[in-house]
């Protein structure tokens, strides 16, 4: 059996922040405003996950209004999903992921992103896809207040 699940997540964009994507620290003036460290790319796919096995989303896991999660990494988020997919049976078969933020230019730093979400979801790198594009300045993403991620995610039982 082949299950699938969509996730999106979007995150504002501030000042002062980090700017934190697929587990790495982007070198940016403008950072991503979250609870925990705001990378929209892990929780994206988390929700991915989640919703292929149908178990949930982020929220119900890991809600914003704990406090044991405020400046968590998100990478530990994914580890957590990864176990509960397997304890419901599931095996991950592929994550495909699309960034979409105006700016900084993401090129250099996809395939540590893809590095990150494989050894997390302790796959190989093959099963992992993950993209970036923009907006072509339109919107929340393209004046740079805001970021997005798609994830879809497929499992095998």
């Amino acid at each position: 059996m082949t299950r699938t699940g969509i996730g999106y997540d979007v995150h504002q964009l501030a000042d002062g922040e980090k700017l934190i994507i697929g587990g790495v620290e982007i070198p940016s003036p403008i950072g991503s405003v979250g609870h925990s460290d705001g990378d929209a790319l892990i929780h994206a796919v988390v929700d991915a996950l989640l919703g292929a096995a149908a178990l949930g989303d982020i929220g119900q896991f890991f809600p914003s209004e704990d406090e044991t999660w405020k400046g968590a990494s998100s990478s530990h988020f994914l580890a957590d999903t990864v176990k509960r997919i397997g304890d419901a049976g599931f095996s991950i078969n592929n994550v495909d992921a699309t960034i979409i933020l105006q700016t900084p230019k993401l090129a250099e730093y996809i395939s540590q992103m893809k590095y990150n979400l494989a050894y997390s979801m302790q796959v190989d790198e093959s099963q992992v896809s993950v993209k970036a594009t923009t907006t072509d300045r339109l919107g929340f993403v393209g004046d740079g207040s805001g970021w997005a991620v798609q994830a879809v995610a497929t499992l095998i039982v």
